[in-house]
């Protein structure tokens, strides 16, 4: 009787269109039927047709046209079929027939699946796909070596020799390598494409606006990917795509829950609310520390305010990396509690290990993060607990806050998304994408086969830089190096401060051979000439994790 009377409830909202609301009750209502084990009633695949979320379908008690709707958005996606809910199917639709779209999704929309569909329907010679991390970048690697690897050369090293159907995946500063070698793109892939914009992301907007543009001129059609966005104002980049927006079409439920108005500032209160919802271990908890410092606030609670567990793999980890690492390190200790640790200091081999780990069921039950859990790692939890409202030093903005809370959920493993906020959330807001052409690339590019894209200002300063540049190396070797993209640094002023350095101080560069030698400390020279030059650019964080 629950059942028909959700189902009711959920109908009168599709009537009254308001479909959010009613796949919201939808995802709610199969999350209980899937703790409880029941069957889904035909009235059920009913409201589940209605709502488009066609995967969802049961076909033991569906009914013909039911099946025939699950049976009709199946694809191949690469080794096997699989079904599509009908936003996904409409994007892939539009690619198919040769659109250049750009998708704004939530986090569990599916948006790289389409890729999958598209290479197994269209059986593309050569796709490029750009990804904002290294980590990414091998995750992908794998979801699609797994699939294509017996008709396509997969590639993410640089120099690798191209096949005869290649899919060449990189972050954007590997990317130029192979310019030259590609003379078509099939696809241009742009995965977190928001990324563009400098307010998103100002150290590597600059190389990736001139990564896409290069790749751009190569590519019959683009496929640019990103979250959370509402509106995508002109610019130069996706002028001719088409641009969808889909953020109100959800595949998991996020039940958003307050707890910080409850304890306020109260330090204590806030630490006690932590470990009562990590130390069950009964569901998989993600939280967002936002900064290094709170990492460790975080590690002594934990450590302070839970037992060790002995399982299989955690031990053993935690054994290794006293062993191999620090005997007295405190990641170990939490290890040993069944927590893990993700930031951007931490060896790129530990994160992927802690990954993996959190994804077994008797693995990890948490795993602590700063912002390069959501930048650079496709995972997901059941709970999602935000402890401090900071990216670093700065206020938590509230794009990347959706991003965070987005990784809570996953169709078929979590229909619903825990959200704790332990912290005050950013204020919220309708992100509008704008992607300007940052003045650091202008000398990197062409006067005339970027002039539709450049200001008459624009083109004067790409040839004056010429001139300057042309007057320290000479007009042919600047032409020849900017045709080869051996200029890959994107900052075209740092470019221009070392061509003059040079010129003016040739006896200070004459240590280059150093940087061969497997002695460290032979190569402080010449690295502080060139940050010296390029303030900021050496800059790492401390490895205290």
């Amino acid at each position: 009787m629950e059942i028909f009377e959700t189902c009711q409830e959920i109908n009168g909202l599709l009537s009254a269109s308001n479909e959010m609301a009613a796949r919201n009750l939808l995802i709610r209502l199969l999350a209980d039927l899937d703790q409880t084990k029941t069957p889904y009633p035909q009235l059920v695949n009913h409201m589940i047709r209605a709502t488009g979320l066609f995967p969802y379908l049961q076909l033991a008690s569906a009914s013909w046209d039911q099946k025939y709707v699950h049976q009709a958005f199946e694809v191949d996606v690469g080794r096997r079929l699989a079904t599509l809910h009908r936003e996904q199917s409409t994007v892939l639709a539009r690619l198919l027939n040769g659109k250049s779209i750009a998708v704004s999704a939530p986090t569990s929309f599916g948006k790289s699946f389409i890729i999958d569909a598209f290479i197994a329907a269209k059986h593309p010679d050569t796709v490029v796909i750009i990804v904002p991390t290294i980590a990414l970048m091998d995750e992908t690697r794998r979801r699609l070596f797994k699939k294509f690897s017996e008709h396509y050369t997969i590639i993410t090293a640089p120099d690798t020799r191209l096949g005869s159907k290649n899919i060449l995946i990189f972050p954007q500063e590997r990317a130029f390598g192979y310019l030259a070698s590609l003379e078509k793109i099939d696809l241009l892939v742009v995965d977190e494409f928001y990324k563009a914009s400098q307010e998103h992301d100002p150290e590597r907007a600059p190389s990736l606006i001139k990564a896409i543009l290069k790749l751009s001129r190569k590519a019959s059609q683009r496929y640019y990917l990103a979250p959370n966005i509402k509106k995508l104002n002109d610019n130069a980049f996706t002028r001719d795509m088409e641009f969808i927006e889909l953020l109100d079409f959800n595949t998991v439920y996020l039940d958003i829950q307050e707890p910080y108005k409850e304890f306020g500032t109260d330090a204590e209160k806030k630490g006690a609310k932590l470990i009562e919802l990590i130390s069950p271990g009964d569901k998989k908890s993600l939280i967002y520390a936002g900064t290094y410092s709170e990492i460790q606030k975080i590690a002594d609670l934990v450590i302070k305010g839970m037992p060790a567990v002995d399982r299989i793999y955690t031990s053993s980890f935690a054994k290794w990396l006293r062993e191999n690492y620090q005997a007295d390190w405190l990641l170990a200790d939490l290890v040993e509690r069944a927590v893990g640790v993700h930031n951007g200091s931490m060896h790129r081999c530990l994160s992927q290990l802690q990954i993996k780990l959190f994804e077994y069921e008797d693995g990890f039950d948490s795993i602590v993060s700063t912002s390069s859990i959501i930048e650079g790692v496709n995972t997901s939890a059941q709970n999602v607990i935000v402890w401090r409202s900071k990216i670093g030093r700065t206020n938590l903005k509230d794009f990347t806050y959706k991003n965070i809370i987005g990784r809570g959920g996953r169709m078929f493993k979590y229909f619903v998304g825990n959200i704790y906020l332990l912290d005050a959330p950013p204020k919220s807001e309708d992100a509008q994408l704008e992607i300007a052409f940052p003045d650091e690339i202008l000398g990197t590019l062409d006067e005339e086969g970027d002039s539709d894209q450049l200001t008459n200002s624009q083109i004067e300063r790409i040839v004056e830089y010429r001139t300057q540049m042309s007057s320290i190396i000479g007009e042919q070797q600047f032409a020849r190096l900017k045709k080869e993209n051996i200029l890959q640094d994107s900052d075209a002023d740092f470019l221009l401060r070392l061509a003059t350095d040079m010129k003016e101080s040739p006896d200070e560069w004459k240590g280059f051979g150093y940087l061969n030698s497997s002695n460290p400390a032979q190569w402080d020279t010449m690295l502080y000439k060139v940050l010296k030059l390029k303030p900021g650019a050496g800059i790492q964080h401390g490895l205290t994790w």
